[in-house]
């Protein structure tokens, strides 16, 4: 009988590659932790892409394509689809939409209607940039038990917005608990608005956000103070 320790290992399989080898030493674990989260990143990207091609109801298995990997592999990351569906839409709301948005109503414009036009024709034109991604994000809105990117990244835009008009009124000595009631109101409105023109398209994009300006502005200039400098 041949010793058990002369028996060769039996190569490795395709899927038991080295994501699933744990280090031997402590030396190597915060490289070990390092590659899994660049690993884990490369399948979210993957899956944003796969967004991209297969629409909101892209499968594993298109991710698994896209990431040119098996199946197997993705569950190794992500312990179900409901977990790879909740980074993608951390990752279209942190990387695709808050930034345009928030980096907008940041920004310094000359007025209000400027600074208006400038956020909503932002969030027009991620309807036209990103419509696969935009599709995925609304179609999971209200899944019973899960996040809620729609109504997460609603919430941050509006509180932001509301600040902004909170610091106005305070700036003029005036009471500031209308702002949020506001900014809420705004944008509700338009994301309200959008979400219909995205399958309707009664009028170009541009002239949408011309249109949602010309509301919200109507409003708001009779509201907020002037202003200063």
């Amino acid at each position: 009988m041949q010793p058990v320790a002369d028996i060769p290992k039996a190569p490795p399989r395709r899927d038991d590659s080295i994501e699933d080898q744990r280090p031997a030493s402590d030396g190597r674990r915060s490289r070990w932790t390092e590659h899994r989260r660049a690993r884990r990143e490369d399948l979210v990207e993957a899956a944003v892409e796969a967004v991209r091609v297969a629409g909101p109801d892209f499968s594993v298995d298109d991710v698994a394509r896209s990431a040119g990997v098996s199946k197997t592999v993705i569950y190794r990351y992500f312990s179900d689809k409901d977990e790879l569906v909740d980074t993608v839409l951390e990752r279209i709301s942190g990387v695709v939409l808050l930034p345009r948005l928030l980096g907008e109503i940041n920004r310094d414009h000359p007025d209000d209607r400027t600074a208006l036009r400038a956020v909503i024709t932002a969030f027009v034109a991620l309807i036209e940039d990103e419509p696969e991604l935009y599709r995925f994000a609304y179609a999971q809105a209200g899944r019973s038990g899960r996040a809620d990117l729609v109504a997460a990244t609603e919430h941050q835009i509006a509180e932001a917005l509301g600040a902004l008009m909170a610091v106005r009124l305070a700036d003029a000595g005036r009471p500031t608990e209308p702002a949020m009631t506001w900014a809420y109101g705004v944008v509700g409105m338009v994301q309200l608005t959008a979400h219909w023109w995205s399958r309707a398209r009664t009028v170009p994009a541009t002239e949408l956000a011309e249109q949602l300006t010309a509301l919200a502005h109507g409003g708001l200039d009779t509201l907020l103070p002037p202003r200063r400098g």
